[in-house]
Parts: C-alpha cells; structure tokens; sequence
C-alpha cells in the first residue's frame, strides 16, 4: 500500500507534481546572488533532486504567500508539500473540519476552532488562504479523503480475513 502520488497543484501559474515545479507560462530574468547564498540554493535544490530555478521559483511563491498570509508556513510531508497554520494542522485538515461542523458561518468556525484546539483567528487565516487557493486545497483534500477510503478498504478486508 505506497502512497499515491500527489496530484497536480495549481496555483498561481504553477503546477507541482512530485516534488518539482513547473511553470505553465515562464518568464525569463536575472538576479545577482551572492556566493554563498548561490552556493547554498545550488545544494539545497541537489538535496532536493530539482533544479536551482524550480527551488528560487518555490521559495519566492510560498514566500510571497506567506507574506500575504502571516501564520502559513508549507511542510513536506509523505503525500507532498502543503501549506499548514504554523502552530498546528494543514490548511486541508482546518477546511476539512470546518466542513464537518454543524451550523452556519461563524458557528461553524468556532466549532471547529474548539474541536482543534486552535483560536478562532487561525481558523479564519486557514479559509481565507483557502479562498486565494482554492484549487491547491481542493486537491489536497481529495488526496486524504482518498488516502482514508484506501484505509477504511483495507480495515474491512482485513476484518474480513480474520473472521474467518
């Protein structure tokens, strides 16, 4: 049971799968860095397996995101990169939450703030960057819902198995 591999993400002109970015319209430019800062970026993107201007173009997107939303931060992970509130869970897990919760609006986020233990504001933070991103969310929840309806599957086989 490996892990499916991560669907395509599309945000802001980008579309990211398995690790790499690639741009769907590129623009060419220069930028002068310093040695060590070249020599750096140039190891973490070997690190990576990635080119040097897939890891500047992934820095400057989320770091152009986080500066639009302070309190984003973006994790790698087994299902791929994702953003996450800092302190706490993926975007994807807050909106997935929210979704469950009875109510309307504002009831819905409070609940969901109480049953994750997070503060109401960061709650809010999660769906406004859900908003600005919707496609990347939506992909990311349907990867868990995917991932637990591969879990649910195997638990009943195995359920199955063993009574018998």
């Amino acid at each position: 049971m490996g892990a499916a591999p991560a669907a395509p993400i599309v945000a802001s002109g980008l579309r990211r799968r398995r690790g790499t970015l690639r741009y769907m319209a590129t623009a060419s430019t220069s930028y002068r860095l310093n040695a060590d800062l070249k020599r750096r970026l140039a190891a973490r993107a070997a690190d990576e397996g990635i080119t040097e201007t897939a890891l500047v173009t992934r820095m400057l997107e989320e770091g152009l995101r986080t500066a639009r939303f302070p309190g984003i931060v973006f994790r790698d992970g087994p299902s791929g990169r994702r953003a996450a509130l800092s302190p706490g869970p993926d975007v994807a897990e807050v909106i997935m939450g929210v979704r469950h919760e009875r109510g309307r609006d504002d009831a819905k986020i409070r609940g969901a703030a109480e049953q994750m233990d997070l503060p109401e504001r960061l709650v809010r933070l999660a769906i406004d960057y859900a908003c600005a991103y919707p496609e990347e969310i939506e992909a990311r929840i349907a990867l868990y819902e995917a991932a637990f309806d591969e879990a649910k599957a195997l638990a009943e086989q195995r359920a199955r198995m063993l009574a018998s």
